[in-house]
């Protein structure tokens, strides 16, 4: 980014504008800024100044061909004046800027005549123009969405609703939430977690587990980015999208405003109860019902205020607002709990922006801004055959969820090539999570609905313990970021170099078994002959009193404890390069190192051996006048671990111990027990701390990805806008965890090495070879490398391609409007920071490549893959008083799962649970399953309707809104269980094809709204 205004481009026309444009656009990635740029009569004693409505004024020189610059403008609405000799020739108002996009505002003798030459690049005409403009200067896959369309389309008040306009982006398969309850989105088939946030240029992205992260409250955003692809090199960590909001600024006008948004449980559709779709559990609670959503009800409220206006005129300027988000519902949980909630949550945001224009060279910008989502209830007693509350059982935990951040950034244009950029802030984040009420002399009782009939008079018994497991109420995070850069203009070269650090720490880690430090989990098996568990030494039940009918409990302990920190640097150099009239070219590499730290302080993983980002893109202004554009772009992006999967290098414990029982207490705990089994751990968690320099292979390499994109935008009238694009991802490598310890322990003994390392899990690249580093009992360290083959694993592949097209018409005063199609394909063996199939999200913490007979038959489509996608949203102004909108969404079906046990018979102990995980396998009924195989999910149709009635008795400032969601309440299944099997022995899953996460039902929202 740089503030050039003299560059000796030999161009003509609209090409040299877009060839001084590309000098501060190209490289914007998630930026806050853009630029003004065009060409003039040239003639001596001429300048442009360039003012907005925030005091801001530059005074812009003119070259000896005629072309001027205004880079790093804060985006806003401005007036561009053509001076000569100090007076003003020509003017051009209401030149509307989209960050990242500039405005191409040329003056000429023809414009002195007609000035409808003034065209804005982003998409939105502000003067007459007959030509519909293009972009032609972005080598980026993008959608930006303003605050006046924020405001006029029906959507969901968050910044994730938002982003699903984009093409390519999808709600994510697993059903993923951020830490306020938004739900995540996945583009390009890419997992929910492996994308960025950003707040005015602050990586706000949650560092814990990557869900989501810090947003502004709706009405304070300016304008949101949902980027898909194309980043610059002064961007990476994102191998999914990003979403960069900008905060809205004050202007040398005081405005204020308010809005009240209610939507009334009475206006909100039933949701689709589910049942059971493989057959009924012993005992059945409620025969097929599983979980009886329709019951489910819930209201929500929204406040919100702004005020924005100068401190000082022209110098200082202050925007501030709050936004308060209350819900209060009844929810009924799954018959396998028991229970009910009655709960009231509550998401407070608020966000600050001071603005102070030091002088026309220096510029400074305060942020502060905070999201968080505190939660109550009380649990009731539910008769699920009667379908009603029996009785208050304990009070739900409260929680506080979310943070804070605050940033500072500064911009100082040196001189007239050479530009400085400063930004640095914090953030805290915190995971409050406290019992109410907390009795620590009960006993946690799971899985109750398979206690033994005979044994409970045919009613499950429990108690008051509603929990497990708890943490440190003091559990939080902290994060700050750090980026500078400088600019310089260098003839038809502007080159950017600079630093992107991040650090992140997770601090007062840990969590403990509830009650007397264990809980237990009853369980039944319809084959107690088998052995339940036989890798874990798990033996059939049917040796012991009181197994013969299949009825067992688990003694159940987890325990873990230590703090976290992750670092991420990054230096990066970009050269924009204007090779020819109509040829635009970026050209940039990036380093990204991360490394990760344990609790005790010490690297547990580093890689921060050179990891080359290149980048790659150009535009072709095919006719020269911005009718016709051809753009691609090529770049590799590696993604750094969030915090959460470190937590093995802490150590930690997760054991199950089974016994047979003859009775159960009046708080639901099992009696006259008999040992089956000592405590067991599928991963071999007991506790013990591994040393970190074996915890990581050797040389391990960073999740990371190439894209290629190849598209053109052209204009078909002077109405219509139209295009097409090709994209494709291939992911190089992922990070894993590897549990099969046995075999580093096997193969270092054939190498005469007494492997004394008490491993869990170790972190590897699957899918190629892996070197790990294996202790002796002398203390000395070997290398010990196991070949991909050796580890047992085919290659790892994760691939996407997709072609979009798109039709689009720009608003023109009346109406806008936008539809796309997309054909895309995510398919492979991983899905990288997820696994849908099972409801894992987040890191590594997943069961992909823990062994290697759970990759057997995993290729296919994965998770967040939707082979066709329908979009197509906009809005009509009847007139001044009335708007109607609409938004509509067809998404295609993502894969179903079946996951079973191993190999040709489930029912072999000796074969069909080789790894201790149940039914887990790529198997089904004795057959390879693949991803896919079994057919698709239905396609989710979803049509959200507005008007919009602003009175002329109110000068239009008073607003009324209706807005209809879902309006022909499909409820789709987004996401099945997978598992056909409750444990080792073949017992039936009846929850196998059951929903377990649905498309949310038709509901009404009403609106009013203030501004002045």
């Amino acid at each position: 980014m740089n503030f050039s205004r003299n560059i000796p481009l030999r161009q003509t026309g609209l090409a040299t504008a877009l060839g001084l444009l590309l000098a501060s656009t190209a490289a914007y990635g998630q930026s806050t800024t853009s630029s003004i740029f065009g060409r003039v009569p040239a003639q001596a004693g001429e300048s442009v100044v360039v003012s907005n409505g925030a005091g801001l004024t530059r005074t812009v020189s003119v070259d000896s061909q005629g072309r001027y610059n205004a880079t790093q403008l804060p985006v806003g609405t401005y007036s561009v004046s053509l001076m000569r000799d100090g007076q003003v020739v020509q003017r051009r108002d209401n030149v509307t800027l989209k960050v990242g996009v500039g405005a191409d505002i040329s003056f000429s003798t023809e414009a002195a005549a007609n000035a409808a030459n003034a065209k804005q690049l982003s998409g939105v005409s502000v003067s007459a123009s007959a030509v519909p403009p293009i972009d032609v200067s972005s080598v980026d896959s993008r959608t930006v969405i303003t605050a006046q369309e924020l405001a006029r389309l029906p959507l969901a008040r968050s910044a994730e609703a938002a982003a699903l306009l984009a093409p390519g982006a999808v709600t994510g398969a697993g059903g993923a939430t951020s830490y306020t309850g938004e739900p995540l989105v996945s583009f390009g088939g890419s997992s929910s977690t492996e994308n960025a946030y950003y707040i005015n240029g602050f990586n706000s992205t949650d560092p814990f587990n990557a869900f989501g992260g810090i947003t502004l409250p709706y009405g304070s955003i300016d304008q949101e980015e949902a980027y898909t692809g194309g980043y610059s090199a002064q961007y990476g960590r994102s191998d999914g999208g990003v979403l960069n909001m900008i905060g809205k600024s004050g202007t040398n006008e005081w405005h204020f405003g308010a809005q009240v948004v209610y939507t009334p449980e009475d206006g909100r559709s039933a949701q689709n109860s589910t049942y059971y779709m493989n057959g009924l559990p012993t005992p059945a609670v409620a025969g097929r019902l599983y979980d009886p959503n329709r019951d489910d009800n819930y209201w929500t409220s929204t406040y919100d205020l702004y005020v924005g206006g100068p401190l000082i005129k022209d110098k200082l300027f202050l925007f501030a607002s709050a936004e308060v988000n209350d819900t209060g519902g009844y929810t009924v949980n799954p018959v396998t709990s028991g229970t009910s909630l009655h709960y009231k949550n509550s998401n407070p945001k608020w966000y600050a922006k001071v603005n102070w224009n030091i002088n026309d060279s220096n510029l400074l910008e305060l942020t502060g801004a905070s999201e968080k989502r505190l939660t109550s209830g009380s649990y009731y007693y539910y008769d699920y055959n009667n379908l009603a509350d029996k009785g208050f059982k304990a009070f739900a935990n409260d929680t506080k969820l979310g943070g804070d951040m605050w940033s500072a950034k500064y911009t100082s244009y040196l001189t007239d090539s050479l530009t400085l950029n400063a930004m640095y802030g914090k953030m805290t984040t915190v995971n409050y999570n406290e019992p109410v009420g907390y009795n620590s002399s009960l006993t946690y009782v799971g899985g109750y609905t398979n206690q033994n009939p005979a044994l409970n008079g045919g009613t499950p018994i429990t108690n008051a313990q509603t929990i497990s497991t708890m943490g440190n109420p003091a559990d939080n995070y902290k994060t700050s970021n750090l980026r500078v850069s400088l600019t310089y203009a260098l003839g038809s070269h502007t080159i950017t170099g600079g630093i992107d650090n991040l650090r992140s720490s997770a601090n007062n880690q840990g969590n403990i078994t509830t009650g007397p430090g264990y809980y237990w989990s009853y369980g039944h098996t319809t084959n107690p002959g088998a052995p339940l568990s036989p890798t874990l030494g798990v033996p059939a039940l049917a040796g012991f009193p009181n197994g013969a009918g299949g009825y067992y409990v688990t003694k159940n302990v987890s325990f873990s404890v230590g703090g976290l920190t992750t670092t991420q640097r990054a230096e990066y150099i970009e050269d924009n390069w204007q090779v020819s009239d109509r040829w635009l070219v970026s050209i940039g590499l990036r380093n990204d190192g991360f490394t990760n730290y344990n609790g005790g302080g010490q690297p547990y993983m580093r890689q921060t051996s050179p990891q080359w980002a290149p980048r790659l893109g150009f535009s072709w202004d095919v006719y020269g006048d911005g009718t016709f554009k051809v753009f691609g772009n090529a770049g590799r992006y590696y993604l750094g671990q969030p915090l959460a999967p470190g937590g093995p290098a802490n150590g930690y414990v997760r054991t199950s111990q089974y016994y047979t029982y003859s009775g159960i207490a009046a708080d639901g705990t099992p009696t006259g027990l008999t040992q089956v089994s000592v405590p067991v751990s599928a991963n071999n968690a007991f506790g013990q701390i591994p040393d970190p320099r074996t915890v990581t292979v050797h040389n391990i390499k960073a999740q990371d990805q190439d894209e290629f994109i190849l598209g053109f935008t052209k204009t078909a009238g002077d109405k219509w806008v139209y295009g097409a694009k090709f994209t494709r991802r291939m992911l190089r490598h992922n990070l894993d965890d590897y549990c099969n310890a046995q075999a580093v322990v096997d193969k270092a003994a054939s190498m005469g090495i007494n492997d004394v390392n008490d491993a869990t899990c170790y972190y590897i690249n699957p899918g190629v070879a892996n070197t790990f580093a294996v202790q002796d009992a002398s203390g000395n360290f070997h290398d010990v490398t196991l070949s991909n083959k050796e580890m047992g694993f085919t290659h790892m592949v994760r691939r996407y391609y997709a072609l979009e097209g798109f039709l689009e018409h720009p608003f023109d005063g009346k109406w806008y409007g936008k539809v796309s199609y997309m054909f895309s394909r995510s398919y492979g063996n991983t899905e990288g920071q997820g696994q849908s199939d099972i409801k894992a999200i987040g890191g590594i913490q997943n069961m992909d490549w823990d062994f290697p007979e759970l990759m057997v038959y995993g290729n296919g489509p994965q998770g967040n893959d939707h082979t066709h996608q329908i979009k197509a949203f906009g809005y009509y102004q009847i007139n001044p008083e009335w708007l109607v909108s609409g938004n509509l969404s067809l998404v295609s079906g993502g894969p179903k799962y079946c996951l079973g046990l191993y190999g040709t018979n489930p029912y072999d102990p000796a074969t069909n649970d080789p790894d201790g995980y149940g039914s887990a396998y790529h198997w089904c009924n004795g057959q390879p399953s693949p991803p896919g195989k079994n057919g698709r999910l239905p396609w989710t149709k979803q049509v959200d309707l507005g008007v919009q009635y602003r009175p002329a008795f109110a000068d239009h400032k008073l607003g009324f809104h209706l807005d209809v969601f879902n309006v022909f309440n499909g409820q789709a299944p987004q996401n099945l269980y997978a598992e056909m099997y409750q444990d080792s022995t073949g017992t039936p899953e009846p929850r196998y094809g059951t929903p377990m996460v649905l498309q949310p039902p038709r509901y009404v929202r009403m609106s009013v709204t203030y501004d002045y």
